[in-house]
């Protein structure tokens, strides 16, 4: 009897000392060093398929013990698929915490205000851990694998900052961002006035883009949205600079000539009445909502005064007298 309490007592012992030694592991950061280790967790993996994805990934450490811990721990079923980083300082029980909680490493891209497509694509090429899946591709075959076929690339996506996993497609971004787009529109549209001259949501985000890139100063948006619908409630050309700029594409050269502005394009609003075909670039929130809720004024004119804003007129006299005084100095 005495025998087998020994056995017993030394059987206990080693238990709680193994326990002991498991629970001490569990918490002990993982031998990474400095650097930081990229795996990723597929759709439907199991757990020891896990545990060695962590190994792979370049961290010396059991497969098998990583394994038994996920087990034991009662939480293997739980983890989640996605793109993972193990940091210096990270525990065992802080990676499962993180496997099970979904916190995949994240980076951001963002999209600014007044971007043209190919500069939407240039940050996405420059985007850190962002598969260019889309660098090929021309913009409407971009369009077609977004599900819009037939639809312009441009001023589609809307500008904010966009998080990613690591090695996503920039695809996804987009979609992300034309999906956003499309609920701004969506909730500016249902905002518009009783009698605005745009017709369609398509008219609101083409004029919206044409604000974004005339806009020097915020609160200038409602009136210069007011001079473009006064014009095309009255068929006038909206003659907008940043239109015939976009038109020229790459050929232009930073000064916009006499020429230029009698070059006749699809966006050469001067040679052409209403609006362009395409938006010009992504307008933001605060244009969209000026697209729609223009400014009640009598102005047909506006021209920069030189500190950002811009002087409104009625009438082509007075236009051109805030012409010299602004642009002329006379």
């Amino acid at each position: 009897m005495r025998r087998l309490l020994i056995v017993v007592v030394y059987v206990a012992l080693l238990l709680g000392l193994g326990g002991g030694l498991g629970w001490w592991w569990v918490q002990r950061p993982l031998p990474v060093g400095d650097a930081t280790r990229d795996f990723t967790v597929a759709p439907g993996a199991s757990s020891r398929s896990v545990a060695q994805a962590v190994v792979d990934a370049g961290v010396p450490v059991s497969a098998d013990a990583l394994y038994w811990w996920f087990r034991l721990s009662g939480q293997s079923r739980l983890i989640k698929a996605g793109s993972y980083e193990i940091t210096p300082g990270t525990s065992p029980e802080a990676l499962l915490d993180k496997l099970v909680r979904g916190e995949q490493a994240l980076r951001s891209v963002t999209l600014v205000e007044g971007w043209n497509f190919r500069q939407v694509r240039e940050a996405l090429a420059k985007a850190e851990r962002l598969t260019p899946d889309s660098s090929a591709l021309e913009p409407d075959l971009i369009m077609s694998k977004l599900g819009r076929p037939g639809v312009a690339a441009e001023g589609r996506f809307f500008p904010d900052t966009y998080r990613y996993p690591k090695n996503s497609s920039d695809l996804v971004v987009l979609k992300q961002a034309m999906q956003a787009m499309d609920k701004m529109l969506a909730a500016a549209w249902a905002q518009r006035q009783p009698d605005l001259a745009l017709k369609t949501p398509e008219e609101a985000l083409i004029m919206a883009s044409i604000i974004e890139k005339e806009t020097g100063q915020g609160a200038d948006r409602p009136l210069i949205s007011g001079v473009f619908n006064n014009r095309l409630r009255i068929g006038m050309p909206l003659q907008t600079d940043p239109t015939v700029i976009y038109g020229l594409g790459a050929s232009f050269d930073g000064n916009l000539r006499r020429s230029d502005l009698r070059a006749d394009t699809p966006f050469n609003t001067y040679t052409r009445r209403g609006l362009p075909p395409t938006p010009i670039a992504m307008p933001g929130a605060a244009s969209l909502l000026a697209a729609v809720q223009p400014a009640r004024t009598d102005a047909l004119y506006f021209v920069a005064k030189g500190d950002g804003s811009s002087h409104f007129s009625p009438s082509l006299e007075e236009h051109n007298r805030a012409v010299n005084q602004y642009q002329r100095n006379r």
